[in-house]
């Protein structure tokens, strides 16, 4: 029963990021790859029909390929993703976030974005 529960709850999660993925094709402010690399992870564990789907997509096939050969990230979504992180915490900034919540704030999105850079681009 709890195998069931975990199928179903991956699944449900794989069509809700691939649904903010195809949102960020429209919206330039939503990265699109990692919701399509969340997406494809959780439908390889509930759905593989849907993982094999998303593997052999015109739009979203080529990330997840690329992501597991290389794990390579897109330049355009490096760039966009590391964009988004500055104004977010330029956004605390300007709204008045206590010191301490800059600083823990500013530590993660600097390693994420420290990771992100570190992948090769393709």
């Amino acid at each position: 029963m709890g195998d069931f529960f975990g199928k179903t709850g991956f699944r449900i999660l794989a069509y809700i990021f691939v649904g903010l993925a195809v949102a960020g094709v429209a919206l330039p402010l939503l990265p699109t790859t990692p919701f399509v690399l969340l997406a494809a992870y959780c439908a390889s564990k509930g759905s593989p029909a849907f993982a094999e789907w998303l593997d052999n997509h015109p739009r979203f096939g080529p990330a997840i390929a690329q992501w597991r050969t290389r794990r390579a990230v897109p330049a355009r979504a490096k760039l966009l993703a590391c964009s988004m992180m500055g104004v977010s915490w330029t956004m605390l900034f300007m709204l008045g976030a206590s010191a301490t919540v800059l600083a823990i704030s500013g530590l993660c999105l600097c390693g994420t974005a420290c990771y992100l850079l570190t992948r090769p681009t393709y």
